[in-house]
């Protein structure tokens, strides 16, 4: 069993200002609680002026001086805001470090990490796997400013040692990978990663994108990790209502250079969609748990379904990294990743015939909503690359929502057999059901 459990009662240190733009979050420590807590109060007090229980929706421009060269902590609001800040210093605490950095979405936290530790000449390691908006960063943008990058299988730590070369300054694995969960050792890459610095004096960042599990679930930092993406678009807000990034680190150099390259590329988050993150996050712990359970239930009804020809969830016996994920993560998340049997027809119909269940693009919210990645999420990466990597055209993604199990199950089994009529298929065609 993982020594990570739903039930944890980890400590995390709550911060206590929420209008000091860039303080530690370590020094405004004054109590330290369970994550439940720490999901509701960290970061967080009530408003000085009225006592407002809510952090205030700080909606300015900029910010009255006192005189030259002294500010109380903002100067203009793309460089820094009250309520992003107290977001940035809620889910620092979460993830168990100090400083983060909140961006207007997930991708531009990406593309502040990339920014701010590699230059021209430099080379990256990447998981092969991973959110398809990543792949197209760092192949058609940062490719023409001299970036070079490595998609390597980072399920294999050896294939990531293999990988780093002299000019090697950034390790980026995203598990489980999006979207076929794929796992990656993050403890095995730390070691490689320390290593690779040790032996060769390389400056290597090791980045973790943990949006698929949330604090909650996996803890980078605690297995060697510098740094922590989120799409806090996902889980973190977990309603569908507003875009956004963050990145978490420790290290006081890099959190400096995340601040910097933020404001220069003008992509802080804005304060109305912070203030709408930080109260998704009050309720993660409790929403992860609940999308965990209904994935977990879900999962195994469709890896018995004669109409379903591959499952793949981490929480399954069936799943081939089960030890991993059990060592890894303190349950499992919210993603189903599965095959329908008919190949791209009948995945095609099953995501045409769904109605509870919504056809759309994202994840982690208290709705369901299934995905296909061949012509959504991953539609820039080859065909022939998809198929190798396991994407293949009839996979479907499922984020599973809150709502009851059994409907979920029932919009599916409605969807499943739709497929079949849709495709002409006879019922010996399909599958005798049980672990494929």
């Amino acid at each position: 069993m993982s020594s990570l459990t739903l039930d944890s009662q980890a400590s995390f240190v709550l911060g206590c200002s929420p209008l000091a733009a860039g303080t530690p979050r370590a020094l405004l420590a004054n109590s330290v609680h369970g994550i439940a807590t720490a999901a509701i109060h960290a970061g967080r007090r009530p408003d000085p002026v009225t006592g407002a229980i809510l952090t205030p929706v700080y909606q300015t421009t900029t910010y009255v001086q006192e005189a030259v060269g002294q500010n109380k902590g903002h100067t203009y609001s793309r460089a820094s805001n009250p309520t992003v800040s107290t977001l940035e210093d809620a889910v620092a605490a979460l993830e168990g470090a100090t400083f983060g950095t909140a961006t207007a979405t997930g991708l531009a936290a990406i593309t502040v990490l990339a920014q701010s530790v590699l230059n021209a000449g430099d080379h990256a390691v990447l998981s092969e796997v991973i959110y398809g908006g990543t792949v197209r960063l760092f192949r058609q943008v940062l490719a023409r400013f001299g970036v070079e990058t490595s998609f390597v299988d980072t399920s294999d730590p050896a294939a990531v040692a293999a990988a780093i070369g002299p000019r090697t300054k950034l390790v980026f694995i995203e598990t489980p990978a999006n979207p076929t969960l794929k796992l990656s050792d993050i403890a095995a890459i730390a070691e490689v990663v320390t290593a690779a610095r040790a032996e060769r004096g390389l400056p290597i960042v090791l980045a973790v994108d943990n949006t698929f599990l949330t604090p909650v679930l996996q803890r980078p930092f605690e297995l060697g990790a510098d740094v922590v993406v989120h799409s806090t678009t996902k889980y973190i807000e977990g309603h569908n209502a507003c875009v956004g990034g963050v990145l978490v680190t420790n290290d006081a150099a890099l959190h400096k250079g995340f601040q910097e390259v933020r404001k220069t590329l003008g992509c802080i988050q804005a304060p109305w969609d912070a203030w709408l993150t930080l109260h998704g996050l009050k309720t993660l712990p409790l929403r992860i748990r609940e999308h965990s359970a209904r994935a977990f239930e879900v999962a195994t009804w469709l890896e018995a379904h004669p109409c379903v020809a591959r499952v793949s969830y981490p929480g399954l016996a069936s799943f081939p990294q089960r030890e991993l994920a059990q060592r890894q993560h303190g349950a499992h998340g919210g993603i189903v990743a599965f095959e329908v049997v008919g190949g791209t027809d009948a995945g095609v119909a099953v995501l045409n015939s769904v109605k509870l269940i919504k056809l759309a693009e994202s994840l982690g919210s208290v709705e369901s909503l299934v995905t296909h990645p061949p012509t959504m999420t991953h539609s820039s990466i080859p065909r022939a690359e998809r198929d190798r990597l396991g994407i293949s055209e009839g996979l479907v993604r499922l984020s599973v929502g809150l709502e009851d199990a059994a409907d979920i199950v029932a919009d599916l089994d409605r969807a499943l057999w739709a497929s079949v009529a849709a495709t002409g298929r006879k019922h010996n065609e399909l599958s005798t059901g049980g672990v494929r």
